[in-house]
């Protein structure tokens, strides 16, 4: 290939990746998320969420456990969707559809995939405590799906496996390309033998706590209880050979609470504004 075609295709490659970035509500960080569209992430990650929850043990949704991660979810969710709203950014929740699972496992995880499909593992509800914990856990990982970090991951996994075309997810879905297919299972990938899963970077996961802590500042939860919450969760690694998924890509913990701390004021000033009192 002569260096005329080699520097019109470089142009090309450019041209596709500027036009498949977006920023980041409440961040504003850019993001490549273009080579795979809303729709196409949400059809993978219902279908991957409809399979794993044949496949494990359901908390009843009228028991105590399960009412309270719902409640929480619910108002973690209008929080979400009241900010995007009022940011003039309600398409990003186009073809959203919430549910807030509660499996039995001891595992100290807990997921929300791109759509809203939320699920809490039992093991984690001792760490949380109370609903605020819970809502530390729920915000950050509601702010992964409206960050639209899943999508973000597989545009840039596409990028590492030479799937740099607009379109290339939809035409190796309809076609069951491989590579398209393999990147969607690791992307999506949930359960509690996830070894082949592509993590969040540690960028996306302090992003996830900064977001986090607005919308359950918003939502009226006590922002202050994610500092307790994460030391909580940092001990709980500490006692374990394996640390718990939470905590295997995040931030060192000191870093973690440190940035928390840091972004506490700007989280109390959305607490305040929604009529919380101290």
């Amino acid at each position: 290939m002569n260096k005329k075609y080699r520097i019109i295709i470089g142009f090309v490659v450019l041209i596709s990746f500027v036009w498949a970035c977006q920023r980041v509500p409440l961040t504003g960080r850019k993001q490549m998320v273009g080579l795979v569209s809303g729709d196409q992430m949400m059809a993978m990650s219902f279908q991957q969420y409809k399979g794993f929850l044949d496949t494990v043990k359901q908390v009843p949704s009228n028991k105590s456990d399960a009412k309270m991660v719902e409640r929480v979810g619910e108002r973690i969710k209008k929080a979400a969707e009241d900010y995007l709203i009022q940011q003039n950014l309600g398409y990003m929740l186009d073809g959203y559809n919430w549910e807030f699972r509660t499996v039995e496992s001891k595992e100290l995880n807990a997921w929300c995939m791109p759509g809203g499909k939320v699920v809490f593992y039992t093991g984690i509800l001792p760490i949380c405590k109370s609903e605020d914990g819970i809502a530390v856990v729920m915000g950050h990982e509601v702010a992964h799906a409206i960050a639209e970090h899943g999508r973000e991951r597989m545009s840039r996994a596409m990028v590492a496996q030479g799937l740099t075309q607009v379109g290339a997810a939809a035409a190796g879905i309809y076609t069951g390309d491989q590579r398209v297919m393999e990147i969607a299972g690791q992307v999506l990938g949930v359960g509690t033998t996830l070894g082949g899963v592509l993590p969040n970077s540690r960028k996306q996961e302090s992003e996830a706590d900064k977001i986090g802590l607005i919308f359950m500042a918003m939502a009226g939860y006590q922002p202050k209880e994610a500092v307790a919450f994460w030391q909580r969760m940092a001990e709980a690694g500490k006692n374990s050979q394996k640390p718990p998924k939470l905590l295997s890509t995040h931030p060192a913990d000191e870093t973690r609470i440190a940035e928390l701390e840091k972004n506490m004021d700007k989280a109390m000033k959305y607490y305040y504004a929604y009529g919380n009192k101290k």
